[in-house]
């Protein structure tokens, strides 16, 4: 058999294997269940539709758009934070908008026993306003970032850190790291940024 009849049969070959993997992939997403399904529950048990809810979820976009409280389904314990308004974004690891496992819930962390390593990350806007001593309204505002640990970080005295020793960020919620926080309040003299991860602030690398 000649060299190039050798490589033709090569190239088959590879693409025969490329095809059977996009099969196989298309197939996978196949099982997956949507929102527009129709099927899928939040954890109240409520079917979960496109666009927001009555609480401010947009799961299909990712988003919560609302009041703090109603994050919480208005638990009793939030009441204090009730006039907060708050906006929070995700990715797919965080939580998805799909369900890839065969229950009704949408998927967090698919495909990693837990939230390191997966990539996750979440974004929080939080807003408000008070009386200040002066009798004039003050408004204020916070911003966070908070991503999934690395699969290689460790966690020492409650900050992450990553392999080669630089900080990632404050631990929260266990899996997670804070790595940038932004707060504003003029009324209390605070401008600008609380902390920035010495490690990087971007969402990318995690």
């Amino acid at each position: 058999m000649s060299t190039k009849a050798i490589a033709k049969i090569g190239v088959l070959v590879v693409l025969v294997l490329l095809l059977m993997a996009a099969s196989s992939s298309a197939g996978a997403k196949e099982e997956c269940t949507t929102i527009q399904d129709g099927t899928l529950l939040t954890s109240g048990g409520d079917v979960i539709t496109t666009g927001y809810d009555t609480w401010g979820y947009n799961y299909q976009a990712h988003m919560f758009n609302g009041l703090y409280c109603d994050s919480y389904r208005d638990a009793a314990w939030c009441q204090p934070y009730k006039d907060i308004s708050l906006m929070m974004k995700w990715d797919d690891a965080w939580l998805s908008n799909n369900s890839c496992d065969g229950d009704t819930a949408l998927d967090r962390h698919y495909g990693f026993t837990s939230y390191i390593g997966s990539g996750a990350w979440e974004t929080n806007h939080q807003s408000g306003e008070y009386e200040g001593a002066d009798g004039k309204t003050c408004n204020w505002n916070y911003f966070v970032k908070i991503v999934a640990a690395p699969a290689d970080a460790y966690d020492d005295g409650g900050i992450w850190y990553a392999a080669d020793g630089t900080e990632i960020g404050a631990v929260i919620w266990g899996d997670f790291a804070v790595i940038q926080e932004v707060y504003n309040d003029p009324c209390a003299g605070d401008h600008g940024v609380l902390y920035v991860s010495p490690d990087h602030a971007g969402f990318g690398g995690w």
